[in-house]
């Protein structure tokens, strides 16, 4: 069963239709909205501040959502994909976005609409990241302006699938 216990009174806001994987952990200020997965070993640590997740949110392994203390919360928008071991941290994630495979999304960063940041990239502090675009590297730069294809042959097939690869998982 997974942990998700409160911190000083902040108890996780869990909707009913939404999967969370056994080994996962979810902690303190947290409030997911409907249809969210967090898979195995993720960690979202809703104790030095608040983290708000959207609606079809997935937060695949190893990923962690984080925030700093008194000064950055976290919030997601809807369908948005946290990749692999992602790291999302004190920032601001609008709808529509994926975040790549082992990316790190640091404080105060904010990630417009229709975005990708792709694998093994570092959005550095305070960057903005234009909607409708694709940043990479280390610092991660834009790199791409996204097609229309690509929001919905990307984006948003993939926060459609985790929906349904949840519900192989949910017990009756």
């Amino acid at each position: 069963m997974a942990l998700i216990k409160p911190v000083k009174g902040k108890h996780p806001q869990i909707p009913d239709n939404c999967y969370i994987a056994e080994n996962a952990t979810i902690v303190g200020d947290v409030s997911m909205g409907n249809k969210c997965s967090v898979w195995f070993n993720a960690v979202i640590r809703g104790d030095v501040h608040y983290i708000k997740l959207g609606n079809k949110v997935n937060v695949q392994d190893g990923a962690v959502i984080h925030a700093t203390y008194l000064k950055s919360p976290t919030t997601i928008g809807n369908n948005v994909s946290i990749g692999h071991n992602a790291i999302v941290h004190g920032c601001t994630i609008n709808d529509n976005v994926l975040i790549g495979m082992g990316s790190i999304v640091m404080d105060d960063c904010v990630i417009e609409s229709n975005s990708i940041i792709a694998a093994g990239a570092v959005v550095t502090k305070n960057t903005i990241v234009e909607s409708g675009s694709i940043y990479a590297g280390v610092p991660a730069k834009k790199v791409k302006t996204i097609s229309k294809e690509l929001i919905t042959d990307e984006i948003n097939r993939i926060a459609n699938n985790y929906v349904e690869y949840s519900s192989w998982f949910k017990e009756d």
